[in-house]
């Protein structure tokens, strides 16, 4: 029987996604669409934009405003939208790769200035559309395309990354803890001012394929978020020895500072004399 309430949300003639069997990318979208349902939003109020890559495909299944951008540069087509539409709920998805290789300029200046964009980092480690280059969020040690011989560099930590840059709202979840991530778009999208998600995704095609063991098929990759995770609100009840090489999630930041666009147009008021 199918139970999905928000059908109206996709566009049905687009689908089935292109999505490999076994992608997190697919609950990750459905996640953010229970989100938007449960907040109640007017689908005519809501516009995601994204930019390359494999959860940038995401806003072509979506029946809402959106934009399919070039790559690295959602956040710059999301920030020009916000200006222009200060009322819209704008929503940027991306990839670890789209957002913090080519994208990391906008990210952490979009994170600055505080816009209210909801930011929404579907995070599988890896280029997954162009061939399984290793990417800024790559553990070291990992096997892709570019490193055969395990990756060298030091990964980002994404949520410390846009906090310390400024963003109001920072979290983590993942697609196996779905209900939870749910909740953490819903804070994201309400919140007022940037805000960012790090939604810990799978990729068993490009990714799993180089690192056998427990990232070498979809469901030992599910199994590794269930078992290796720590609610944030645990780490400092936990000795250091259960929380080292865990994956934290929840809220890491929730704050409430001024927002760009507000700031803005007290700039054009008092201007005009307002």
């Amino acid at each position: 029987m199918d139970t999905c309430k928000n059908k109206s949300y996709y566009r049905e003639d687009k689908l089935p996604h292109i999505w490999c069997p076994g992608c997190a990318h697919g609950i990750v979208m459905h996640a953010l669409v229970n989100a938007i349902e449960n907040i109640g939003l007017n689908k005519d109020d809501v516009c995601v934009v994204s930019g390359i890559g494999c959860s940038s495909r995401a806003p072509g299944y979506l029946d809402f405003n959106t934009l399919h951008t070039t790559h690295g540069r959602a956040l710059a087509f999301a920030t020009g939208i916000k200006m222009a539409k200060p009322g819209m709920k704008v929503i940027a998805l991306g990839g670890d790769g789209d957002f913090t290789a080519i994208g990391g300029n906008h990210l952490i200046h979009a994170a600055r200035r505080n816009i209210d964009i909801a930011a929404i980092i579907f995070n599988n480690n890896i280029y997954g559309m162009t061939g399984g280059q290793f990417s800024p969020t790559t553990p070291v040690g990992d096997y892709a395309t570019t490193t055969p011989t395990g990756n060298i560099d030091p990964n980002f930590d994404i949520a410390k990354l846009v906090e310390g840059a400024g963003a109001s709202y920072v979290a983590r979840g993942t697609a196996y803890h779905f209900d939870a991530l749910v909740k953490l778009f819903e804070n994201a999208i309400n919140h007022k001012g940037f805000s960012l998600v790090e939604a810990v995704s799978t990729c068993p095609t490009s990714y799993g394929r180089k690192n056998k063991g427990f990232k070498g098929n979809p469901a030992a990759m599910l199994k590794y978020m269930r078992d290796n995770t720590v609610p944030v609100a645990a780490v400092a009840k936990l000795p250091k020895e259960k929380v080292e090489g865990k994956l934290v999630i929840g809220e890491f930041k929730n704050e409430q500072r001024p927002e760009y666009t507000e700031e803005y147009q007290k700039i054009i008021d008092k201007v005009r004399g307002v």
